[in-house]
């Protein structure tokens, strides 16, 4: 069984961001999947936007917003990260969890086939969902990712994943988070703390990534 949350924006405005939950399982119990969805939810063309390793659903926000008139773009925030729950067992934090997770998310959208936008662990998802018989995936673009992964991509991932940070101010989180994702490219001020401001979350007096 699924439940969906509304929280933000009414449906009539379709230029906006709506903040949305999905109920989904693991074998260690029940966990909230949180995803912003934008553009006319009767729109039968559903453009599933996952996002990697260490970020959000909110990474998408300017593609959401530039192509929202054309699709009802879908941005989850794998579990884990983001708004999304933490799973009662660490031992399923990984791809057939996120799938299963993608296929119950798929099924509340109540439409039959998606396109794909992964990036990075999104899309190792997305190749994943897409490889099974009867997948709903129509058509994928996969960046940053590819069948092979470089053991140097992996060796700098394991300089930082996992281990405990915190900043003295929101402002001190988001300028670590941009030199983790230096990568992404030149982008202005306001669009790197956009995209990193929602992997934040304020603790006991400082600020850790969610």
């Amino acid at each position: 069984m699924t439940a969906s949350i509304v929280v933000e924006a009414p449906h009539s405005d379709v230029s906006k961001p709506r903040q949305r939950f999905v109920q989904c399982a693991s074998p260690a119990g029940l966990h909230r999947m949180a995803y912003t969805e934008w553009g006319d939810p009767a729109n039968p063309r559903v453009l599933l936007c996952v996002h990697g390793l260490t970020r959000s659903g909110r990474d998408f926000d300017a593609i959401a917003r530039a192509f929202a008139a054309e699709y009802r773009l879908v941005c989850p925030d794998v579990v884990g990260r983001g708004l999304s729950d933490w799973l009662a067992d660490s031992r399923y934090y990984g791809v057939p969890q996120y799938v299963a997770d993608m296929v119950t998310l798929i099924a509340r959208l109540n439409v039959e086939t998606v396109d794909w936008f992964g990036t990075s662990m999104g899309g190792l998802i997305g190749m994943s969902l897409g490889g099974l018989p009867n997948t709903p995936i129509r058509k994928m673009l996969l960046n940053d990712v590819g069948p092979h992964i470089e053991p140097m991509a992996l060796a700098r991932i394991g300089e930082y994943l996992g281990k405990p940070v915190r900043f003295a101010s929101l402002d001190e989180g988001v300028r670590h988070a941009v030199t983790l994702a230096a990568a992404f490219g030149p982008l202005s001020d306001e669009e790197w703390t956009s995209i990193n401001v929602p992997l934040l979350v304020e603790r006991d007096g400082a600020w850790t990534f969610r």
